[in-house]
């Protein structure tokens, strides 16, 4: 029987593993489950072990190490970083700042104890200025490696997993999530078009550099991605903004021997496509219906027979009110894509939400060792 590490290894290659691979995203639903604080202004230097061995033990495959850091970005001596807290009341928001000679901007994100994460509270970028900042910022990047740490933690997954490298965003990436948020990145695109594709250029170009340290990495896979979402980045969008750094980026890693999974927790509809098409190897977090806009044998039709499809369960189906005949359902038309190759990952769509039923990791588990069979 193979392990899990060679499973997953195995579709990514092309070959054809015993059973289809079983790993999940469990930290966010972890982090909850056992009330452990989690900070996004930190970066954990050593294995997640209590996580690791949770994977371990319940059977699932390990593959996201969400706050790891296998790398440092430094900013160039002109800009000046500085993150802190402030409190309101025992809330705790996160400020991070950037200070340039073009300006400052900061950007803030505050905890929500209902949802279990950080929502933001302020965008970063108010005015033409500001975007301009933002590129001086991160197009002065310098990046070293930190691979003895990926070593540890891929020690101590052992053969319960692999161990996924982050690239993080592109320069839309960071628009949409970090600083600009989709409305403002929207009317940037109409109202600053020029200073907006400087910008974007000038902040690609620099993760390029990253790009080339990572494909030295001891790291099998590079996961890259913009929580993509196709009513967000259409085809067209993506087309114009981003196609050309996604299809270098993962032109470069697959000449170092790296395969690239990129995350797409969104509509499924011309993303699947769209990345496929850039040269990745593996769409993950792929959401199929009811939540998602595709079903399983359409998201396989628009990926075509060679592009691996990671997810199948949307995060709904795992809460305590939704009948267990649901989440079965949704587990048997994943795996039944296993009739057209086996480039297929049965995970979550995205990670394993907060109340999650805990026994339903091991039902799926169970099933995918019954009808996930090659």
């Amino acid at each position: 029987m193979m392990s899990m590490r060679q499973r997953i290894l195995a579709v990514y290659r092309g070959q054809t593993p015993d059973v289809v691979p079983y790993m999940l995203d469990l930290s966010h639903w972890f982090y909850h489950k056992n009330r452990m604080p989690w900070d996004l202004s930190v970066a954990y230097e050593k294995p997640e072990h209590e996580l690791i061995t949770y994977h371990k033990r319940i059977g699932a495959g390990f593959y996201m190490p969400n706050l790891a850091s296998f790398y440092t970005a430094a900013y160039g001596p002109e800009v000046h970083s500085e993150v802190s807290k402030t409190y309101h009341g025992d809330t705790p928001e996160i400020v991070w700042r950037l200070t340039t000679p073009l300006g400052t901007i900061e950007r803030r994100r505050i905890w929500e104890e209902t949802s279990y994460s950080w929502a933001i509270s302020r965008w970063g970028i108010q005015s033409e200025q500001d975007l301009r900042v933002l590129g001086y910022a991160l197009g002065s990047r310098v990046y070293a490696p930190l691979w003895d740490r990926h070593a540890a933690w891929d020690e101590a997954v052992g053969d319960m997993g692999v161990v996924y490298l982050s690239a993080g965003y592109s320069a839309m990436g960071h628009l949409l999530n970090y600083w600009l948020g989709i409305s403002g990145t929207a009317y940037a695109a109409s109202d600053w078009p020029v200073t907006l594709r400087e910008e974007v250029d000038r902040i690609n170009e620099n993760t390029l550099c990253l790009i080339n340290l990572l494909a030295t990495s001891p790291a099998d896979i590079i996961i890259m991605g913009d929580n993509f979402s196709s009513d967000i980045q259409s085809p067209r969008f993506f087309q114009k903004w981003s196609a050309r750094f996604y299809t270098e980026a993962v032109r470069r890693l697959h000449a170092a021997g790296k395969c690239v999974a990129v995350h797409i927790d969104g509509k499924l509809r011309g993303a699947i496509r769209m990345i496929q098409e850039a040269g990745a190897d593996c769409a993950d977090a792929v959401t199929p219906s009811p939540m998602g806009d595709l079903t399983p044998p359409e998201c396989r039709q628009e990926a075509g027979p060679d592009f691996i499809l990671s997810g199948g369960v949307p995060p709904s189906l795992w809460l305590p009110d939704v009948e267990l005949a649901h989440f079965r359902r949704a587990v048997l038309n994943w795996l039944e894509l296993k009739r057209y190759g086996p480039r297929l990952i049965a995970n979550a769509g995205d990670q394993v939400p907060p109340h999650a039923c805990e026994d339903r990791i091991e039902f799926m588990r169970d099933l995918v060792e019954r009808y996930g069979k090659f």
